[in-house]
């Protein structure tokens, strides 16, 4: 017989522990009056804070603090379910059994008779369900307010489930040199008008664009890659701030080489 994917003891430890928090939150939500105060509206941007913080976790490889943030977040959204019970629209049960029926919806190649074995496979079934569920177009999942990189990542994923791809990555990098090139004719002009300014943006938007869809055809997460960056970046640029400090100086009074002979020892380093 198959061994279960999660052994009876330890499930049942998650149950508890699970019915401990909200537990709490009952008590809390009675009790406390911060707690007491909270609305949907008020623990939005509290919410997306916390999301970008097991973000960072995940990115530095922070296990520890994974499991800190992912607490933080677990605690989000069964606030936001006890909220709702409090007005009567639903509660925390009516959420998981939703989200339940909906995997199974989903996955009929689990829990159905649909073939599908490959992960495009599963993808196209995906968006092909969603249309069924009322959807008008195949990018009305996608949400307005994703950041405008994540954004362009999910609308081409989404086009690209329905078959609206390139067929190979060379023709992904010709269109990356394409708009590259249209975007230095319209900034390489001696002085730019406010009617360049606006092309210019418009041709860097899809020099971007298209750059987002060269990492997705090598399977490289842009954002990820990007966040990265700006990670390394900060640890670099406050390695030089600490190497100023440390010779008695600061970065307003040091030349570009000296900054840049710090650098160069931060990236050792």
């Amino acid at each position: 017989m198959e061994k279960p994917a999660v052994a009876p003891k330890h499930r049942q430890a998650q149950l508890e522990a699970f019915n401990r928090l909200l537990d709490i939150l009952d008590e809390l939500r009675e009790k406390c009056p911060w707690d007491r105060k909270q609305t949907m509206e008020s623990l939005r941007h509290l919410t997306i804070e916390e999301t970008y913080e097991l973000s960072e976790a995940i990115l530095t490889g922070d296990l520890p603090e994974v499991k800190k943030e992912l607490g933080d977040v677990m605690l989000h959204l069964t606030f936001y379910a006890k909220i709702a019970s409090e007005q009567g629209a639903f509660d925390l049960a009516d959420v998981l059994n939703a989200q339940c029926e909906k995997l199974i919806y989903r996955h009929p190649h689990i829990y159905g008779d649909t073939s599908a074995e490959t992960e495009e496979e599963v993808k196209r079934n995906w968006e092909s369900l969603k249309l069924k569920e009322g959807n008008k177009s195949v990018l009305g999942g996608v949400p307005s307010s994703l950041p405008s990189m994540v954004k362009a990542m999910r609308i081409q994923e989404k086009a690209r489930g329905v078959g609206f791809d390139w067929d190979n990555r060379s023709q992904v990098w010709e269109k990356v040199e394409e708009e590259l090139a249209e975007f230095k004719a319209e900034f390489d002009k001696p002085e730019l008008t406010p009617e360049d300014k606006v092309l210019a943006t418009q041709e860097l938007g899809d020099v971007f664009f298209s750059l987002v869809n060269f990492a997705r055809f090598l399977d490289i997460n842009p954002e990820e890659a990007l966040e990265k960056t700006n990670l390394k970046f900060i640890k670099r640029f406050q390695y030089l701030e600490e190497a100023a400090a440390r010779n008695g100086t600061t970065l307003q009074n040091m030349t570009l080489a000296e900054m840049d002979a710090y650098w160069n020892e931060a990236k050792v380093k």
